[in-house]
Formats: C-alpha cells, structure tokens, sequence
C-alpha cells in the first residue's frame, strides 16, 4: 500500500495532535459549567508551544466578549493551522502590534478527538497539572437538607387550593 498521505516526521504528527488537542479543549471550556480547569490546560499548553518555538505570538485583536463591557484585546497565537487567543500580559500589551477586530472570516479546521483523550495529551506534553483541592464529600452533605428535618417541616398558612394537609 502506498503510505505518501501519512506524515512521515513524528514531531509535525505531535504537533499537530496538540494542536487539535488544545481546540477540543477550549471548545469544551466555552460551555462547561467550570471551565477554570480547561482554560489552564489551554494556557500552559500554548505558552510551552511558544516557548519551545512551535507556536507564535502573531498580535493582538479587540474581545468579542469583553469583561465589565470595557475594551479588552486577546493575544492571537498561530499554532499550525489553529489559532488561538489568550488574555495578554503587560509585556504582550507593549510589544505586540494591534490587528483591530477579529477576522470573521478566519476558522479553525474541525476536530475528531474526544475531551478524556485531549486533556490526558495536554498533561502529558504540559507535566500533570496540579490538582485542584477536590470537594469533600462532607462540605456537600451539609448543603443538602436530610429527609427526617423535611418531614417536621409544618406550614402555618396551609393553601386551601391544594387542600388542607398539602407539604410544600
């Protein structure tokens, strides 16, 4: 069988994982419910691939979504075919050149990688990220009220539509 469409150098096939790595990661952050965790995996990740040169800083480019509607930029970092933005530092704020509002017309290539197997590429090539103190189960059992205080529950003003011994 002819293998000339399979990419021969391992270090553009690793790249090119992590880059589609990074995306998966960062579409999932945008509707996770705490995407603290996410969005750091996406930071560490693009800040080693610019360090070690397999990324760059291309500008800056206004928000779409600007915090407390002030006028915020992103950082642009071109990463293969992918391109991200990241919050910039005060370094980046004064060294990158300003490219104004977004280009519209510019997308990333579509993904086939699941989250699990994203995040477990990501720490690998990052080191493990440092874990957060999990929740202890006892903190989210207090929250919740037991069955035995709901059923001493009485309601002094009973509702005569629901009828006269009606719990909330």
């Amino acid at each position: 069988m002819d293998q000339t469409n399979k990419i021969t150098n391992p270090q553009q096939e690793t790249a090119g994982l992590l880059e589609q790595a990074i995306f998966v990661v960062n579409k999932h952050a945008k509707t996770a419910p705490s995407p603290k965790s996410l969005y750091e995996l996406k930071r560490l990740s693009l800040q080693k691939l610019v360090k070690e040169g397999k990324a760059s800083k291309v500008g800056l480019h206004f928000s779409d979504n600007p915090r407390l509607a002030c006028q915020q930029s992103d950082v642009i970092i071109k990463c293969g075919d992918y391109i991200f933005h990241l919050p910039p530092s005060k370094e980046d704020l004064k060294t990158l050149p300003h490219l104004g509002n977004r280009a519209v017309s510019l997308r990333n290539p579509k993904a086939s990688l699941s989250l699990s197997k994203a995040k477990q590429i990501l720490e690998a090539y990052i080191g493990k990220m440092p874990d957060r103190a999990p929740k202890s189960p006892k903190s989210q059992n207090q929250s919740r009220p037991n069955k035995k205080s709901i059923d001493k529950f009485h309601n002094p003003f009973p509702s005569t539509f629901l009828g006269k011994g009606y719990k909330y």
